[in-house]
């Protein structure tokens, strides 16, 4: 059974432009690695080395890419606001500062830019909330305590 992976459209887009961007480095890192391979003994030249781990990384990430590509499931954006789901966007009240987060699949996920994943603690409590409700955030730091304040 194949894997689905659960993104939005600009998460999708992100990937393309990922994908292509990989590919097209493709004829860099082969002359990467003529250019090494023209300074002689393969065995002890860094250069060949490094050029060789830099295409079998790009080839690894291009191949993964293909699978999550081939494999996607986009997330249409909630039709009603009425509880959190998969693509919601909240806004969260808590007792120092409000929070604002995307709720995501895992591929997608990126804290730092307030995308979690749905199989985060903070996406697993927030999924299924409405407006109004209290949400618990457990973290291994600390639990916290929010507000549903709205949602996208």
């Amino acid at each position: 059974m194949r894997k689905l992976f659960r993104l939005t459209q600009s998460g999708v887009d992100e990937l393309k432009a990922e994908y292509d961007h990989n590919v097209a480095r493709r004829t860099d890192v082969a002359e990467a690695i003529r250019s090494a391979r023209e300074l002689g003994d393969l065995s002890e030249n860094s250069e060949y080395q490094s050029a060789r781990a830099d295409q079998e990384r790009n080839e690894a990430r291009i191949s993964e890419l293909n699978n999550i590509l081939q494999n996607v499931e986009i997330i249409e954006k909630p039709k009603s606001g009425s509880k959190v789901q998969l693509g919601s966007k909240v806004t969260l009240k808590g007792a120092k500062a409000n929070k604002e987060f995307q709720v995501v699949g895992t591929v997608e996920a990126n804290p730092l830019e307030g995308k979690i994943s749905d199989e985060s603690p903070i996406g697993k409590a927030l999924l299924g909330k409405k407006v109004g409700d209290s949400v618990e955030i457990k973290t291994p730091a600390e639990t916290v305590n929010y507000e549903l304040i709205a949602i996208n």
